[in-house]
């Protein structure tokens, strides 16, 4: 892409701030050119924050059924999947998929649980509940 070609639709998922991407100066070489983004990425950007947010949504109506633990609302609602989840805690992906379990959930050790704080940024007590209200779609 050339310089004179990058975008600048004002992407309103960067909140203000910019992106730089490399594109041909007039000289034929690489430069890092300040983007405010386009309009084709900020569309991706937020089905992808909407499927999030909906799986989010799902998940807070299994946790009050008791059919899942309240790890998986965390994990959606930061705006993670079981994938993201493992990269950053370090489990294996079937070992979050058993954490989510209610009855598993509540055995979890002080190690284990601490590896979700840390990552999800919440404290214990948020970790071990959901909010009383449901969250927006």
């Amino acid at each position: 892409m050339k310089k004179d070609d990058v975008p600048q639709d004002n992407n309103r998922t960067y909140g203000g701030h910019k992106k730089v991407i490399y594109a041909v100066n007039d000289a034929g070489e690489y430069e890092k050119i300040r983007s405010t983004g386009w309009e084709a990425e900020e569309f991706v950007t937020l089905l992808a924050v909407n499927e999030l947010n909906e799986q989010a949504l799902a998940a807070y109506h299994r946790v009050n059924r008791g059919e899942s633990s309240p790890l998986e609302y965390h994990m959606y609602a930061k705006r993670l999947d079981i994938l993201g989840l493992s990269q950053a805690t370090g489990f294996f992906q079937w070992q979050i998929k058993r954490h989510i379990k209610p009855a598993v959930f509540l055995r979890l050790s002080g190690k284990a649980r601490h590896r979700y704080l840390d990552v999800l940024g919440l404290t214990v007590a948020e970790f071990q509940s959901i909010p009383e209200q449901a969250p927006a779609k």
